[in-house]
């Protein structure tokens, strides 16, 4: 199995985005009173190539977004500035590594925002999974109200609803096989949207924690500081929470899309254990409240 980090050109967003300032609306509102951007960040979506096929965890940035700052959506006018070619869209970065559109088995979207879904175009013909309320809240003009872009979608886009079962892995109560044997598993993380998933790759003696948003940074998820974009923040506290006990059982490599660590932690294999400073360690063990190239990747075991 072999995991890709594909980056999809770079994002700017404002600093109380990344972590939230103050509480409830307030909280929300401050991003649109910041004066204070970030650096350049990377946006990442992955390509984990097993011998089921290609999955592909996100579809990143498209050129496309380069129109926001005529958009009508204030979020996407005022608050983001996006940076891509046409080269680092998903599609030619896919094939630049010698997989093609029949190779990819489907497509599984964390979150349907803008930097996650605005590569779709090149996936006409693959199965797209989606979290079924996800996409209930994504559509329409409540979608457009709710910070989405669903007029930017494909005409044929139409997911499959990704359907978590009962079946426990770690601390996540509900989880779904991805691949046969169990080792591409989704796992639902609320909090940057209510219906947030995250994937974890399996390969025996570390799982890589395809984490979507559910932290811009490993750091903040390990503080336990939550974005200025969750509209619940006790739910995504306790999302939080059960990554870090996830992290406590096992050797665990954090990924967010937007960590500008994200793809030289997965090329050196590096997990959150082998960092720990002593500052970091009490975080861990604390019980539960109720620039790189375009592509980065780690190989485990075979290769198909």
């Amino acid at each position: 199995m072999k995991i890709h980090a594909i980056q999809t050109g770079s994002v700017r967003i404002k600093t109380a985005q990344v972590e939230g300032r103050g509480h409830g609306l307030a909280r929300r509102l401050a991003i649109f009173t910041d004066h204070d951007w970030t650096d350049w960040l990377p946006t990442y979506a992955w390509a984990i190539v097993h011998h089921d096929g290609v999955i592909v965890i996100d579809t990143g940035q498209g050129t496309h977004l380069l129109e926001t700052g005529r958009s009508l959506h204030p979020f996407a006018r005022w608050e983001v500035v996006f940076r891509i070619e046409r080269e680092q869209e998903i599609g030619p970065q896919l094939r630049a590594l010698g997989i093609g559109p029949r190779d990819v088995k489907r497509v599984v979207l964390t979150h349907l925002h803008m930097d996650h879904d605005g590569g779709l175009a090149h996936f006409p013909d693959t199965e797209i999974l989606v979290s079924r309320g996800e996409f209930a809240k994504a559509r329409g003009w409540a979608g457009r109200v709710r910070g989405y872009l669903p007029n930017r979608w494909p005409s044929w886009f139409d997911p499959m609803p990704l359907e978590l079962k009962a079946e426990p892995f770690g601390p996540f109560a509900a989880s779904r096989r991805l691949t046969a044997d169990g080792n591409v598993v989704a796992v639902a993380t609320p909090g940057h949207t209510a219906d947030h998933i995250s994937v974890l790759v399996d390969d025996g003696d570390t799982t890589y924690f395809l984490a979507g948003d559910t932290s811009y940074t490993e750091e903040l998820m390990l503080a336990g500081r939550i974005d200025g974009v969750t509209a619940d923040e006790d739910v995504s506290r306790a999302t939080l929470d059960a990554i870090r006990r996830l992290i406590k059982d096992r050797p665990t490599v954090y990924l967010p899309t937007h960590d500008p660590q994200s793809g030289l932690r997965l090329e050196r294999r590096n997990t959150i254990e082998n960092r720990v400073t002593p500052q970091m360690a009490p975080r861990l063990a604390e019980p539960p409240d109720a620039p790189l190239s375009h592509h980065a990747s780690a190989s485990h075991g075979h290769n198909p």
